[in-house]
């Protein structure tokens, strides 16, 4: 799926046919920090980060053209590790979530990428998208400790380099903060770095 010949013939020939990469736009979709696009941005793509408070995503209309997206819609509502508070949340936080990430589908299919990918920890999602098409902790990549982390759509498969995870579950121990939220949702470097090397 994700990682067959014709995805990359295709890229490789759009690469040739659009030249510098400064003309391709990457869409970093609920991108908080912009961390999973960092390596485009640092390669000289087009990279735009739609987030709150500047955006909001179900409002936001797409470029013409768009080379690559990136979707990492809030898991506060999602995640299996709050899965003891979804009863207590009631079905109105589940379809707030869900609605954000109908609408970064509907911005991947209106603008119709050459490769893309929606990120979420292991939780609900997978009953309203069906089966990821990967897994993966950071500790596959570089960044020792674990979070496993479900990526479903079209994309060439970043080849894994695994680690011994010597921190563990690290972003499940971080102490209340209002920062709390944004660090445990950042993109690990080393999944980043891979994933754009597999999908420039």
């Amino acid at each position: 799926m994700a990682d067959c010949g014709a995805l990359k013939v295709r890229l490789l020939t759009v690469d040739k046919r659009e030249g510098d990469v400064k003309d391709k736009i990457i869409l970093d979709l609920c991108g908080g920090t912009g961390a999973w696009s960092e390596p485009y941005r640092k390669a000289g793509y087009d990279v735009r980060v739609i987030t709150l408070p500047k955006y909001d995503i179900r409002l936001y209309k797409p470029p013409h053209t768009v080379y690559g997206i990136l979707a990492a819609p809030p898991c506060e509502h999602l995640a299996g590790s709050g899965a003891r508070w979804w009863k207590q949340k009631g079905e109105k936080a589940l379809l707030e979530a869900l609605s954000i990430v109908d609408a970064c589908l509907r911005i991947i299919a209106i603008s119709r990428p050459e490769f893309w990918a929606l990120e979420n920890p292991v939780g609900r999602l997978v009953h309203y998208l069906g089966q990821p098409a990967m897994y993966f902790n950071p500790c596959d990549y570089g960044d020792p400790y674990t979070k496993k982390t479900c990526l479903w759509g079209w994309f060439k498969y970043p080849p894994k380099n695994p680690i011994v995870p010597i921190e563990g579950s690290k972003i499940h121990r971080y102490p209340p903060s209002p920062d709390r939220k944004k660090l445990r949702s950042i993109t690990p470097s080393g999944f980043a770095q891979a994933f754009y090397e597999a999908n420039p």
